[in-house]
């Protein structure tokens, strides 16, 4: 008897660890509220009902080349909840990523989503810093096709064409809305801006650098 009720016991606590799991966010927020007349917005998508699901819920058209004549040189074409509505609550997605010559997709982060790349064409430096708790370690690699590598999730990575031509690579994302962070237009082009004396002191510069940082156009290749 006292074994059936340890087994009981034990049951209850595997459920208890089982329902207190939260999913992982898809979004950067989704504020409770307790009036549902006033909204309500779901940690993701609302879904159809499945009778009405067709293959064109799960197809996407045309993943072709991006335009590269910006100021970074590159384009990301993402293939995500947004372009598949079938992706809902799947957790993957992908996108496409050209390079022109020199071509830089500048640092970011992926708040809900590990990425995994491999180039098609060209040849790729690419790297991620660790957190601070591992003393910020700079990861790196020249890929060249037919490479792999892997962006832990939430970390700072970025990729330059470091080749004669222009380049291709394909990215995997483990989440439908991995989102993303680009670090410059995020410290420097936030609206409202940040104080100049919070940059001042956090980049150890003086006010003039940040200002005129600033003052730039921070282009989004995305």
């Amino acid at each position: 008897m006292k074994a059936f009720y340890f087994l009981v016991a034990l049951l209850a606590l595997a459920s208890s660890v089982v329902f207190a799991y939260d999913p992982s966010p898809l979004q950067d927020f989704c504020v409770a509220i307790n009036d549902t007349r006033t909204g309500v917005f779901v940690n993701g998508k609302f879904c159809k009902d499945p009778k009405f699901a067709n293959a064109n819920d799960f197809f996407f058209q045309g993943l072709g080349p991006g335009d590269t004549s910006n100021p970074l040189g590159s384009k990301v074409t993402p293939v995500a909840v947004n372009e598949i509505l079938g992706l809902n609550t799947l957790g993957i997605s992908l996108a496409r990523i050209d390079f022109a010559p020199r071509g830089l997709n500048p640092p970011h982060t992926h708040p809900r989503g590990t990425e995994i790349l491999v180039v098609l064409e060209g040849t790729l430096y690419v790297g991620f810093v660790t957190s601070n708790q591992d003393n910020n370690r700079l990861f790196t690699k020249v890929l060249n096709k037919g490479d792999v590598f892997v962006f832990p999730i939430g970390l700072i990575h970025f990729q330059l064409n470091v080749g004669y031509g222009e380049a291709v690579a394909i990215a995997g994302l483990s989440s439908q809305n991995p989102g993303v962070i680009t670090i410059a237009n995020a410290v420097f082009g936030s609206k409202p801006p940040i104080s100049s004396e919070v940059l001042t002191k956090a980049f150890q510069v003086e006010e003039n650098v940040i200002e005129y940082l600033q003052k730039q156009f921070w282009y989004n290749n995305s």
